[in-house]
């Protein structure tokens, strides 16, 4: 296997770029990308680095959103073959990224090569954004570079991301949209105590579980055509010393809520605080942090080229979806800008003998470049 998508996709899996290390994978894009006539700006944050490549002036203004960073690999033992070694076999490429999503960012790249060769028959800009920093904190990634956007003028018109949205076969499910993610942690105190004298009313797992049955029987009927309605799913629950005669000082409660543009931040809070109010436990804490807010769902200009692209090159009807976890997306969608996910299969992201189809890799570049030419040509 010789194709320059599949020998840079390889090139890519090669380096251990486990978050936040990039380990040279934007410095060999960077090279490519200014030789196809980009200008190319290297932007580090703390510990993260970040490219901004870009051609071609005015509007529409179309930028295409990568990472670099992948999840750790865990035992290299448990994998089938070394997880920074790109491997073949029948059909498919393994290795750490292979899906997520050294693939599509090699895809990104070739794409954009091909499309600056003929961008001066092109209206508006093309963009390519790529941190090392999604897997992780996401603090000095696009979270930074997004401000940095803003101040020059550069923000985008449309975002692709090349997040692993497809279930089935390459372009079978895009993301039109993300769920908003609410990370919350419960502290409530007690009276650690012997088992055999504690009171009951000391023991902060006794006074929550009528709350914590409270909290897992909550339903919210705010779902619509494109937003699927509010969960709340608790993480942890932790409490005690680990001995069977003591009983704990502290609980925590630690839960997550993803949530849909029709019910803010605020209001879930106060709905949660009302319960807490309800279950009198005022010997309580909540921190509350919002790790990425709902947008979408997109149509415009860039839904409209991928479901043709999809269409037209892989004969697919796509299915529209805005489920799954977070994507550096959240940075660009809740400004109102149109944002679209679309990338390989995502049945083996995180997984030990992550891959992806040797034939869905090969499609990857001219499908980006026809959603690319659809935009801006």
């Amino acid at each position: 296997m010789t194709s320059e998508v599949f020998a840079l996709a390889s090139a890519l899996i090669e380096r251990v770029s486990v978050t936040p290390d990039d380990a040279g994978c934007q410095p060999m894009l960077d090279q490519r990308l200014e030789d196809a006539g980009m200008q190319v700006e290297s932007l580090r944050f703390g510990e993260v680095d970040n490219t901004f490549a870009t051609i071609g002036h005015g509007n529409p203004h179309l930028l295409l959103l990568g990472h670099t960073d992948v999840v750790p690999s865990g035992p290299a033992s448990e994998w089938t073959s070394p997880p920074f070694s790109p491997e073949v076999r029948d059909g498919m490429l393994y290795g750490r990224g292979a899906a997520d999503m050294k693939s599509s960012v090699a895809a990104f790249v070739l794409a954009a090569e091909k499309f600056a060769r003929v961008a001066a028959g092109a209206v508006g800009r093309l963009s390519i954004l790529l941190t090392s920093d999604e897997e992780g904190l996401a603090a000095d990634g696009v979270r930074r570079v997004v401000p940095w956007l803003e101040a020059r003028g550069l923000l985008p018109d449309h975002v692709l991301v090349g997040e692993p949205s497809s279930s089935e076969r390459l372009g079978d499910v895009i993301r039109i949209g993300r769920r908003g993610s609410i990370q919350a942690r419960l502290t409530i105190k007690g009276e650690q105590g012997h088992t055999a004298y504690a009171r009951p009313e000391d023991n902060p797992v006794n006074r929550a579980a009528p709350l914590l049955a409270a909290l897992t029987a909550l339903k919210f009927d705010d779902g619509d055509n494109a937003f699927p309605p509010t969960r709340l799913q608790v993480s942890n629950v932790r409490a005690g010393t680990g001995a069977d005669n003591v009983t704990p000082g502290r609980l925590e409660i630690m839960f997550n809520l993803r949530h849909n543009p029709n019910s803010t931040a605020d209001e879930l809070k106060k709905c949660v605080e009302a319960l807490l109010v309800k279950h009198a436990l005022p010997d309580c804490r909540l921190d509350w942090r919002i790790s990425g807010a709902p947008f979408g769902p997109a149509d415009g200009r860039l839904l409209a080229a991928v479901t043709a692209a999809v269409r037209d090159q892989l004969g697919l009807v796509t299915r529209p979806d805005t489920g799954g976890g977070t994507s550096d997306g959240r940075f660009f969608g809740p400004l109102g800008i149109e944002t679209v996910e679309l990338g390989p299969v995502n049945r083996t992201i995180h997984k030990v003998d992550e891959s992806i189809s040797i034939d869905d890799l090969e499609r990857l570049p001219d499908l980006y470049l026809g959603i690319i030419e659809r935009v801006l040509t």
